[in-house]
């Protein structure tokens, strides 16, 4: 049997019942490097059991939000965007053209945005920040380069 992947400890960890069907949605999540909607999971999902209906995938994905397991994202493309909820905070960059999505850091808008919240009398909890844009031509041939 396979080392429990990341997802799978964190519904463990939650006491959520885990069918094989829900496992290899989690381990289909776990080891996305993108932000899939529910059609790549599931598209993902059936190369390793056909027998999972995308019915399913849809109330996997719902009960791992529910679960704040996964991180539903509208990234303006009209599709619900999924990632698993990260321990290190981070902000995204989506490329309008490709639908590529970055996720980057930066601390001087993390201060600023903190800055920004207490000179309006607030203290921040909590933030989403996208970015959206098209590559500058000169950086069109470096795409996926240390991304």
């Amino acid at each position: 049997m396979s080392a429990l992947s990341r997802i799978e400890r964190l519904c463990q960890k939650k006491g959520l019942k885990m069918t094989e069907q829900r496992r290899v949605i989690a381990r289909v999540l776990s080891e996305s490097d993108d932000h899939p909607d529910v059609e790549a999971v599931y598209r993902r999902a059936t190369r390793v059991d056909p027998k999972i209906s995308i019915a399913t995938v849809y109330r996997t994905v719902r009960l791992f939000e529910e679960a704040s397991i996964l991180e539903r994202h509208d990234f303006g493309d009209g599709r619900a965007r999924y990632e698993e909820v990260a321990e290190d905070h981070h902000d995204h960059l989506i490329d309008i053209e490709s639908g590529e999505v970055i996720e980057f850091q930066n601390e001087d808008i993390e201060k600023l945005q903190e800055e920004v919240a207490r000179q309006l009398g607030f203290k921040l909890v909590d933030h989403r920040l996208e970015l959206y844009g098209v590559r500058l031509a000169d950086n069109k041939s470096r795409k996926g380069e240390g991304g």
